[in-house]
């Protein structure tokens, strides 16, 4: 009875998740000794620890641990001076909380369309705007048909790439606008040597369950700019006074990562470059055994780049195949996002755009496998799938 149950075809496969955290390392020995200290929240060893592990690693020599990445936006677009009389200038690509953080404190976003390439903002559509419908006044960029100050660039680096930083950081500058890295997707991915999240005036990394590392929920704002840092740490600890009894001088938040949650993020950086190493050869295996799909367009990589490949997408015009197909043998995909402009709450800010990009990723992309604990047997049924429609659909 048994033989002839394992030698049934008709056996169920067991899932292959898209994307699944990895706890391989120190995290339960980390964690119970925050349960035996009884150091569980806001204090403790393991936040500062965790800051320092982070900062270190990306090179970068200031940083502060908060609840989530999304906190960790509003925070920076805060010290930053960004207020409700601004626009901040962003991908319309993106995941929504880049979008959200802006309204939190009352500015108002202006979307930018992607590139077909690597899916990052286009920079050549955004040096057209700022130049052409834009004015300059009083060493300010004022947005013509809003008469509003464009304070801000918050550049997202999509799916663990990173856009053409040379030439972003140059119209920055020419236009008096501060730039703010959402690294969320990118721990561990660099432009020309320099990390992401370092290369702006602020920027915030993620450790949300799905991140190349994790602290279940959790974030991270990093700048070289220590006042940054310095306003960033009082906000998100309810802008208390040190020194004096309960005394706070501002409307603050209570958005200080808890020492139990950096206690894993501890554990997970000192396994980040071996994790690091696994995605990459992840993304190598796939591209080395879909070359030859024509049809298939992955998310491409700047010169300069080296991705984390948080996420591994391609574009189809065969999506909807390919998803019956991965239905059929029990692996599981990841969309792009909806482009912010088709949400309800965001439809009628302003969109640069020429030919609508971000619409045509949303519609074909599709994201597969890339776990950290992923195996040689799971890609190859990852890849065994996508062959076979492909090769199904030639031959009808």
């Amino acid at each position: 009875m048994l033989a002839d149950s394992h030698n049934n075809q008709d056996v169920e496969k067991a899932i292959i998740p898209l994307m699944v955290p990895a706890f391989e390392g120190n995290e339960w020995t980390y964690v119970k000794d925050c349960l035996d200290t009884g150091w569980v929240s806001s204090a403790g060893s393991y936040v500062n620890k965790f800051e320092q592990e982070v900062i270190r690693y990306i090179n970068c020599p200031y940083g502060v641990a908060c609840m989530n990445g999304t906190v960790g936006l509003q925070i920076s677009l805060q010290v930053l001076g960004v207020t409700a009389d601004h626009h901040v200038l962003l991908p319309n690509g993106t995941f929504v909380a880049s979008a959200n953080s802006i309204m939190h404190i009352g500015a108002e976003p202006i979307f930018v369309d992607i590139n077909s390439q690597n899916w990052q903002m286009d920079l050549d559509i955004l040096e057209t705007f700022l130049s052409e419908e834009c004015r300059q006044e009083k060493g300010q960029t004022i947005n013509i048909i809003s008469g509003k100050v464009i304070k801000a660039i918050m550049i997202v680096h999509i799916y663990g790439q990173i856009c053409d930083m040379d030439k972003l950081l140059a119209l920055a500058r020419q236009f008096n606008l501060l730039v703010i890295e959402d690294a969320s997707e990118s721990l561990g991915a660099t432009y020309k040597g320099k990390h992401a999240g370092t290369m702006g005036d602020i920027g915030v990394i993620s450790f949300n369950g799905n991140k190349i590392i994790t602290t279940g929920g959790g974030g991270m704002i990093v700048s070289e700019n220590q006042d940054y840092i310095q306003k960033a740490q009082h906000l998100t600890t309810t802008a208390k006074v040190a020194n004096k009894n309960y005394f706070h001088d501002q409307v603050g938040y209570n958005y200080r990562l808890v020492n139990i949650l950096a206690a894993i993020g501890v554990a997970q950086v000192e396994q980040l470059e071996q994790y690091l190493t696994k995605k990459r050869a992840i993304a190598t295996h796939y591209f080395d055994r879909l070359k030859t799909i024509s049809a298939i367009n992955f998310q491409e990589t700047n010169d300069g780049v080296e991705p984390n490949f948080w996420l591994i997408g391609f574009c189809s015009d065969r999506k909807k195949q390919l998803m019956h197909e991965f239905k059929k043998q029990r692996i599981n995909f990841g969309h792009f996002w909806t482009p912010m402009n088709k949400l309800p709450m965001y439809k009628n800010h302003q969109y640069i755009q020429r030919n609508n990009v971000t619409a045509k990723v949303a519609n074909q992309c599709i994201c597969i496998p890339c776990s950290i604990s992923l195996t040689l047997e799971q890609m190859e049924r990852v890849c065994q799938s996508i062959q076979k429609c492909f090769t199904l659909n030639q031959l009808k």
